[in-house]
């Protein structure tokens, strides 16, 4: 009863006319954003980022609970229509999806893609509203030993589970850590590799990383190394599902949501295992042989159905592990991470007693962002088809202003576009030696507070590092960083040892 008469505050709060307006523009610019070429939701939040300085703290989450549902749907309209995935969550989407737009069945799979998002979305949405609370709870009790833990295996999976290789993903992520030292000393005071540059003694802005690192490393890199791609757009057909379609469609959109839910809800990263997962179920479970000779051919309605769902059902539980641990699972989370903090919020177990107004109305904006997200998905792919025919030059010169702009706009300083395009540039080499970017982020934000935990968890062992052993759950949390790391290359030798 506790949680449903704080959801309705949080409805109250969120049904204000700005609040609406904020959602529904967050939705639009997300979707529209999300839409072009190659964007993914990352890009979209970090691109969006610098507009909400001057907002309200609770209209700009709202906003960006908008942004974060619109451009996680907004990457299947591409995918579906110029097979263009604008990150890797919406490259199963493609593999059916645009097989079914040039059989003429774009309509669809867009329908079901919308209408997938939506059933996985309040799905997950309504498995916020009842354990984040709980999962706050529990969180409560762990002390400095058992967060540095936890970070550190938010650390170990985030580098583990994205990129090619272990390797890249660990490096990607110490290039984070180093960036999240630079500025004063948390407790001593001392400026820390700063070189003598004022600007750096404030330390660096986690928007400018996020923007250099996802919108302006986008834009650089298409500029240098994509070129001129000749692109074929398919004809779009009616925004229409047939009863067959309904039918393949509610068990597929009902198992993707089982199945992406759990691995959001878990700290481990990434939402390319349950779309691949996803779909993969779905190819093994089609009986009917028409259904089953669809896939990989003519494209199968379920292929696009339980995969859209489970990338929906995963980002949007995700939001459990951010809002009550602190922890980011994805880029777009490390993203809203960064967000929070610009306003001096920092999520975790404290977050529901401290902020719990705030973090009511976000829950409540959730659903609202759903429904406008259905409603103006539907009818309005028409004008989503239509952004695609922006000529490439002209959307890439938008996107480096609009970074530019909203970059400056934060602190009026000249050096941070200097920094911003150096950032850029790093994320250039990262993405064309396929290191992650996602662990740059993740080290940055979380890097000095793991620093801080650790300290407090050695003083509380008055100097031993033991401390980490004696207590249960850092223990146990410890087992697991280490199982994340040994695991997989155990896996692997076994295999080499039964193929040779």
């Amino acid at each position: 009863m506790d949680i449903f008469n704080a959801l309705m505050q949080g409805f109250s709060q969120a049904i204000t006319v700005s609040n609406l307006l904020w959602c529904l523009v967050g939705c639009a610019l997300g979707t529209a954003v999300g839409v072009l070429p190659g964007i993914g939701p990352a890009v979209a939040v970090a691109m969006l980022l610098p507009i909400t300085g001057k907002v309200e703290v609770t209209a700009s989450m709202i906003f960006f609970a908008g942004i974060y549902y619109g451009a996680m749907y907004g990457g299947s309209t591409t995918s579906i229509l110029l097979n263009t995935p604008g990150e890797t969550a919406s490259m199963v989407t493609a593999l059916e999806g645009n097989k079914m737009a040039k059989s003429g069945r774009a309509g669809a799979a867009l329908a079901t893609a919308a209408i997938g998002s939506f059933v996985a979305g309040t799905i997950a949405t309504v498995i916020v509203t009842l354990f984040a609370p709980s999962v706050a709870e529990f969180a409560v009790k762990l002390g400095p030993p058992e967060y540095f833990m936890l970070m550190l295996l938010a650390f170990t999976t985030v580098s583990a589970v994205l990129g090619q290789s272990t390797l890249r993903g660990m490096t990607a992520l110490f290039i984070g850590l180093a960036i999240g030292c630079v500025g004063l000393d948390q407790i001593s005071g001392q400026g820390r590799y700063v070189g003598n540059i004022p600007e750096l003694l404030d330390g660096i802005e986690i928007v400018l990383v996020a923007v250099g690192l996802f919108a302006v490393a986008e834009v650089l890199y298409a500029v240098l190394y994509e070129g001129k791609v000749a692109e074929s757009q398919n004809k779009l057909s009616r925004v229409h599902m047939t009863a067959r379609d309904w039918k393949r469609s509610i068990p597929a959109w009902l198992r993707g949501t089982a199945i992406g839910t759990p691995f959001g809800c878990i700290p481990a990263g990434g939402t390319e295992i349950p779309t691949f997962l996803s779909y993969a179920t779905e190819k093994k479970l089609a009986k009917d042989p028409a259904n089953r000779a669809e896939f990989g051919t003519k494209g199968a309605i379920e292929g696009v159905a339980g995969p859209e769902a489970a990338n929906n059902a995963t980002v949007t539980a995700a939001l459990i592990p951010l809002l009550t641990l602190g922890i980011p699972t994805s880029n777009t989370t490390a993203i809203l991470l960064g967000a929070f903090q610009n306003y001096g919020i920092q999520p975790g177990p404290q977050l529901f007693t401290t902020s719990a107004a705030l973090v009511w109305a976000l829950i409540a904006s959730l659903y609202i962002g759903n429904i406008m997200l259905l409603v103006l998905n539907l009818p309005l792919v028409g004008l989503w088809v239509k952004l695609l025919k922006i000529p490439k030059p002209q959307l890439y010169a938008g996107i480096l202003i609009f970074s530019t702009v909203g970059a400056y706009g934060m602190r009026q300083s000249a050096f941070d576009l200097f920094l911003l395009f150096g950032i850029g540039l790093l994320g250039v080499v990262m993405r064309r030696y396929a290191f992650p970017t996602a662990p740059v982020v993740v080290g940055m934000i979380l890097g000095p507070l793991a620093e801080a935990q650790l300290r407090n968890a050695v003083s509380i062992g008055e100097g031993s590092a033991m401390v980490f052993l004696q207590r249960p759950m850092s223990l146990a949390l410890l087992v697991v960083v280490l199982a994340v790391l040994v695991l997989p290359r155990a896996v692997q030798w076994m295999g080499r040892r039964k193929a040779g």
